[in-house]
């Protein structure tokens, strides 16, 4: 099998990733591409038309309820309790010393 992937496309490939690649890497990676290029070629050959699309991989499905209480939950929000208790704030944000001169 010819390989589609050879040092001039392994530098290519390597530059837009901005790695280095040692020298004794490039063949070793030249045969692993290879070798998952192949996998795909063989994934092509196969006889996919009676299969339903599966969007995402799962037919699992969220058993959980929705946020919210009874009533949506917006009543049981506690938003800007303890905000009196903050030493000082400005235009409704909590006001804190800073991090970085």
């Amino acid at each position: 099998m010819s390989s589609a992937i050879g040092k001039r496309e392994l530098e290519h490939l390597a530059k837009l990733a901005r790695i280095e690649l040692d020298p004794g890497e490039e063949e070793r990676l030249i045969k692993d591409l290879a070798a998952i290029l192949g996998y795909f070629s063989e994934l092509q050959s196969l006889d996919t038309a009676n299969v339903e699309p599966m969007p995402g991989g799962t037919d699992l499905r969220n058993i959980f309820r929705a946020d919210g209480g009874e009533n949506g939950g917006a009543e049981n929000t506690n938003r800007g309790a303890g905000a009196d208790a903050f030493p000082e704030s400005q235009d409704g944000y909590l006001k804190t010393p800073p991090v970085f001169e």
